[in-house]
């Protein structure tokens, strides 16, 4: 049996220790840490192995910087899965700590549910993740609108990898053809290399190859 490493990130002491007394309990799983801020909560990111982490959404006096947390420790620790803890039902606030990288989010009321919502997100099959991963395709779709069918299929080989020189063999286009489709698909995604626009596109629609 393999031991899921949680690490705790709220700013309520006294939660802490009961929430890491509660989990420690369940056989197949260990509390490796615990951030009172998303200072603390980066700098465990840097020095633990750890699987799951529990995230209040409000810490200190900052009411989202649990999202701001996320957004950090996913850079850090991307194979991470975090599960947003909150009081707040705000639909906005929700929003915001999945696109922080949330696979799943329990009111702090349901703690008895955290083992089983644990679990699921070692598991990789926390119920968010399928909302997640068409949230992702529908905002990805959303930044390529603007694009003609021939620019997007001219997007759809940079974003490969393929170079100009192939792109022009295998859309069998002439170079200054396509320099031309390249320069407007740029000027509407509001970018001024081929680069840009794959990040740009990725990181706004939420690439889950880029979470």
């Amino acid at each position: 049996m393999n031991t899921i490493r949680v690490l705790l990130v709220e700013d309520d002491l006294d939660w802490i220790k009961a929430i890491s007394t509660f989990l420690n309990r369940e056989a197949d799983m260990l509390v490796v840490g615990a951030a009172t801020n998303a200072a603390e909560a980066a700098e465990l990111a840097r020095s633990l192995s750890f699987d799951v982490v529990l995230m209040d959404i409000q810490l200190t006096d900052r009411k989202l910087e649990g999202i701001y947390a996320a957004v950090e420790i996913h850079e850090l620790a991307p194979a991470a899965k975090i599960i947003m803890l909150t009081s707040m039902s705000e639909e906005s606030v929700m929003t915001q700590a999945f696109t922080a990288g949330a696979v799943n989010y329990i009111e702090k009321t349901n703690y008895l549910h955290l083992p089983h919502a644990i679990r699921a997100a070692y598991r990789h099959s926390a119920p968010m993740d399928a909302l997640l991963k068409e949230f992702a395709r529908l905002k990805r779709e959303e930044q390529l609108k603007p694009l003609t069918a021939a620019e997007r299929e001219v997007f759809d080989l940079i974003e490969e990898g393929y170079t100009q020189p192939q792109i022009e063999r295998k859309l069998f286009k002439a170079e200054s053809t396509l320099k031309n489709q390249v320069n407007k698909m740029l000027k509407k995604l509001g970018v001024r290399s081929s680069r840009e626009a794959v990040e740009k596109v990725n990181r706004k629609g939420l690439s889950p190859d880029d979470r």
